[in-house]
């Protein structure tokens, strides 16, 4: 009998709450996407090529790859032969606290500077970071182990986020972006879940649909409607990490049917939304 085909991508249980941890060996192309939450990793193997808003980038075996919450990029191997990476991703509150410890409590905005760094005491850092927040929980018995593991993941945190995060960029004073185009994704982020459409956007924001259409995708490197499925997503993504039912998670972010949130969720994340919630109990 052969064995079962080994999954692409892969979550595993951290050492703290807040963070979430994916490793993957994958040919996988992701299209064009956000995250809300930080995201940090290192390339095991293979190289990854993204196309972002900080310009097309590439990331070879031993490179450290991050991601800063809103940022769309998409993703793809280099070559045929895929990569093979493992990831990080942390809530922003967790990272506000971070840094707020950091900056001695001075300041909780931080942010990646650079979506790769070609630093190698970096990328060891990483894999350190990765190895001790998703390290096995020992038996009930044993608190003070369990304790010390989740000292040593924090410790770890920290030193690494010191090392790789800075102020952030005022994004809202950014020029070239139209006060109507900031109010449509406003509009978007403060209810991803309403029955929008596109002449309500347009007419909310001044501008006709296809004077909101090209200059939304300028501005944001999607379409409306694109950034509005990316937003329910990510609704879903928490309702499911709360423990709401995949149907009622569909329904209650503006999908069709589970169906179509679990395509787009695979998509998205490499991940089903079942694996997702599965791999959080």
């Amino acid at each position: 009998m052969s064995k079962p085909a080994k999954r692409q991508f892969e979550m595993l249980p951290c050492q703290i709450s807040g963070v979430e941890a994916v490793q993957a060996q994958s040919k996988h192309r992701f299209g064009r996407h956000m995250h809300e939450q930080f995201g940090i990793g290192v390339v095991v193997q293979g190289g990854q090529k993204s196309q972002s808003g900080r310009g097309m980038v590439e990331a070879m075996a031993g490179d450290t790859i991050t991601v800063n919450p809103g940022e769309i990029h998409d993703g793809a191997p280099i070559d045929d032969a895929g990569r093979n990476w493992k990831m990080l991703y942390l809530e922003p509150a967790l990272v506000a606290a971070l840094h707020m410890d950091i900056s001695e409590g001075k300041s909780d905005q931080a942010e990646f500077a650079l979506p790769v760094i070609t630093d190698t005491r970096i990328s060891q850092q990483v894999r350190q970071l990765f190895a001790c927040m998703t390290r096995p929980a020992t038996s009930p018995n044993n608190m003070a182990d369990d304790k010390a593991a989740r000292m040593a993941a924090e410790e770890a945190l920290l030193s690494l986020f010191a090392s790789v995060m800075h102020a952030p960029v005022d994004k809202h004073g950014l020029p070239g972006v139209p006060q109507a185009i900031v109010h449509a994704r406003t509009r978007i982020d403060d209810d991803p879940t309403a029955a929008l459409s596109l002449h309500d956007l347009a007419q909310e924001s001044g501008l006709s649909r296809f004077q909101l259409l090209r200059a939304f995708a300028r501005a944001t490197g999607m379409t409306p409607h694109a950034y509005l499925l990316q937003r329910r997503l990510h609704h879903a993504r928490r309702l499911i990490a709360g423990g709401t039912p995949l149907v009622q998670a569909a329904a209650h972010s503006g999908f069709a049917d589970q169906s179509h949130m679990t395509r787009l969720f695979i998509r998205n994340f490499g991940l089903s939304p079942g694996i997702y919630a599965s791999a959080l109990t």
